[in-house]
């Protein structure tokens, strides 16, 4: 398997056995992922495992999902994504469980999340634009300054850096290094930080650069 769902627990320190550096780093719990369908190119045409994570009671989860779930015999969860495998003839059954013995041995993982949102911001904020003077007679002390000529081109060009909504994006971090795993709580520690909040969904992919 190519990657497990995780949930963001937070930041602490852990000392490395080998340097003796108090290195920080990020807990991720992916503890229990389940199987609910295997696609293959034959049927779906593409190969994915998809992966479920996180309990949830039975009258909060959709019809769709319920019948989904019904279908395929597996437990309802409230998280479900889908992963490749590490190749096609890998055996993978709907109903199965994985845990983090998936990346034992793994030096360096790919963690995507959704970055914290931080809801309509200005320039200063989101861009790290210059703050105007704090002076008398100055009415620009956070305003971003000028979007262009005015005669020419009388317009705004698309992309200018402006106010808007900052965070709650995609987010992808490579090659975090895998501090250590823990089998019996199903935690994963992973050298430097990880996007998103705490409590935040993640999806953890071995790292396929060099």
């Amino acid at each position: 398997m190519q990657g497990l769902i995780g949930k963001k627990i937070g930041m602490t320190r852990l000392f490395d056995e080998e340097t003796g550096r108090n290195t920080p780093v990020t807990i991720i719990q992916a503890g229990t992922n389940v199987v609910h369908q295997v696609k293959t190119e034959d049927r779906d045409g593409y190969s994915a495992v998809q992966l479920g994570f996180g309990t949830i009671p039975d009258g909060k989860v959709c019809s769709p999902l319920e019948g989904h779930f019904r279908k395929h015999g597996s437990v309802p969860t409230r998280v479900v994504k889908e992963i490749e495998p590490d190749s096609a003839e890998e055996k993978v059954e709907p109903g199965q469980k994985m845990g983090v013995e998936v990346f034992e041995g793994v030096e360096y993982v790919d963690v995507t999340g959704t970055s914290k949102g931080h809801g309509f911001a200005g320039t200063v904020k989101r861009h790290g634009f210059r703050r105007g003077r704090e002076t008398h007679g100055n009415k620009n002390h956070r305003e971003r300054g000028s979007l262009g000529a005015g005669t020419f081109p009388a317009r705004v060009f698309p992309g200018l850096k402006m106010a808007g909504h900052f965070g709650a994006k995609r987010v992808t971090i490579k090659r975090l290094q895998v501090f250590g795993i823990d089998k019996e709580s199903g935690l994963m520690f992973l050298r430097g930080a990880v996007p998103g909040p705490r409590k935040g969904i993640v999806l953890l992919r071995k790292t396929k650069k060099n």
